[in-house]
């Protein structure tokens, strides 16, 4: 059964064309990966069905009294508060039920008020909805899908301003699961899980009832996840069964069949023309005119415009770039590229005294050699390197770069960039004495090509 539809969905930013006459149908219990290139329009997709953002046409259907969730690919907590604070305001609507419950509780021993059948059968009404809804179980709902996401006890009364990227991520999942929508969507879930949180979030989703629509680019999450996939790209939506390693599979059969098509029409297209050619001045020439007639309505699209016609024009398939990323250096370091005294601590000093999240014993990294670093969220694996950088002091011991070393770090939630920047000026004020041919080159290897260096950082 459709629980969710689009129908001729498009969205335009000013003159920028995301996509249009995007179309869907979703069903209940359906698990669908939505899948496509950076900038294709899926999480502004995402966000139109979950009401966030408005199309700029079409419409999404929705049946009566559908439930929607949605976990946006940034999480924030503004409001600030407890995890265990926040867990709670995803039950807002048992809540509430619960305290009418109580109201009415307070008015049954009044049975003269002329109302009072009515309050009873309202009673009767609510209490079977709080019930079903798991009304008396949302504290052990709650700790069973906190410790699920690795939350340990000491974390439930802990201000989420203070929580790493990867336990912000967590939370903002956690508070959209203890929902309990019919429609779940997901923006990037899994980023900054660590494996643990990764597999108990698998296993939720694969036995959770209702329907799932996540965008991800973790091929293997969405191999055990999902079973339907939607791909967006080049502004459509294009719907596949099965999950991502099927999808790849069908997509390669279909672009294969649509060249081998694209190529014989164009063969058939070069005969008809030197057909034409040969004798629209001679005595086929009636033959010859009716055969350019009928190829110009072709290649106009005027015959595609009868869907039983089998004269279409067909289109050569569109292929993605590719993203040009060179990591090589024209330094070479000395054989020992860092090194740590024994007894490093790292961690961040406190108006209570020093706060330490990381030991470690005495490092080498030498070069070529390509690390690994794991551990569970809010270990201290980002502050490790926040200190390696000289972003962070030590808090004791010392870290050494070799020779000719330098440091290019990538943060966790690229909070080093100037929002209101444009991208060519963000690369400007890292490199102010750059020449803008040459950015403009490097940008170009990392698919931002045209205009799009003119694009905000935000």
């Amino acid at each position: 059964m459709a629980i969710l539809t689009g129908h001729k969905l498009g969205k335009w930013y000013g003159a920028e064309h995301i996509f249009d006459g995007v179309g869907f149908m979703a069903n209940r219990g359906d698990k669908i990966a939505l899948v496509g290139p950076n900038g294709a329009g899926k999480s502004t997709l995402l966000k139109i069905i979950a009401g966030v953002e408005e199309a700029t046409e079409g419409s999404v259907g929705k049946v009566r009294g559908l439930r929607v969730a949605y976990l946006a690919q940034e999480a924030h907590f503004d409001e600030g508060g407890t995890l265990i604070e926040a867990a709670q305001r995803a039950f807002s609507h048992l809540h509430a039920m619960e305290a009418e419950l109580r109201e009415i509780e307070q008015l049954m021993g009044d049975t003269d008020h002329p109302e009072w059948e009515a309050r009873m059968e309202r009673y009767g009404d609510l209490h079977a909805r709080f019930e079903h809804a798991g009304g008396y179980e949302t504290e052990h709902v709650i700790e069973r899908t906190l410790e699920g996401l690795g939350f340990r006890a000491e974390h439930f009364d802990q201000s989420l301003l203070t929580f790493s990227g990867g336990q912000t991520t967590r939370a903002a999942l956690a508070i959209t699961l203890l929902q309990d929508p019919d429609v779940l969507l997901l923006d990037e879930p899994t980023n900054h899980l660590d494996l643990h949180a990764l597999q108990w979030l698998e296993g939720f989703l694969k036995d959770w009832p209702g329907t799932l629509i996540v965008i991800s680019h973790d091929r293997y999450f969405l191999d055990r996840v999902t079973t339907r996939t939607w791909e967006m790209a080049f502004g459509k939506l294009e719907d596949y069964p099965g999950n991502y390693s099927k999808f790849v599979q069908l997509k390669a059969e279909r672009l294969e069949l649509q060249q081998k098509l694209y190529d014989a029409q164009q063969e058939e297209f070069a005969k008809t023309e030197e057909f034409i050619r040969r004798f629209k001045a001679g005595q086929r020439s009636k033959e010859a005119k009716g055969r350019e007639k009928r190829l110009n309505r072709i290649k106009e699209g005027w015959e595609g415009a009868n869907p039983n016609s089998t004269r279409k024009l067909i289109e050569a398939p569109q292929q993605q770039k590719a993203l040009k990323l060179n990591l090589e250096t024209r330094l070479r370091s000395g054989e020992l590229a860092l090194t740590t005294s024994d007894g490093l601590l790292a961690g961040y000093k406190t108006p209570a005294g020093d706060k330490v999240l990381v030991r470690t014993p005495a490092l080498e990294i030498r070069r070529g050699e390509c690390i690994a670093l794991m551990g569970p969220n809010g270990a201290g694996k980002t502050t490790l390197l926040r200190t390696i950088t000289g972003e962070l002091p030590a808090l004791a011991g010392r870290i050494s770069l070799g020779m000719n070393v330098t440091v290019g770090y990538y943060a966790q939630v690229h909070d080093e960039l100037v929002p209101e920047n444009t991208v060519l000026e963000e690369l400007h004020r890292l490199k102010p004495l750059e020449r803008t041919e040459r950015i403009r080159t490097l940008l170009g290897r990392f698919l931002f090509s045209g205009d799009d260096v003119y694009k905000h950082i935000a």
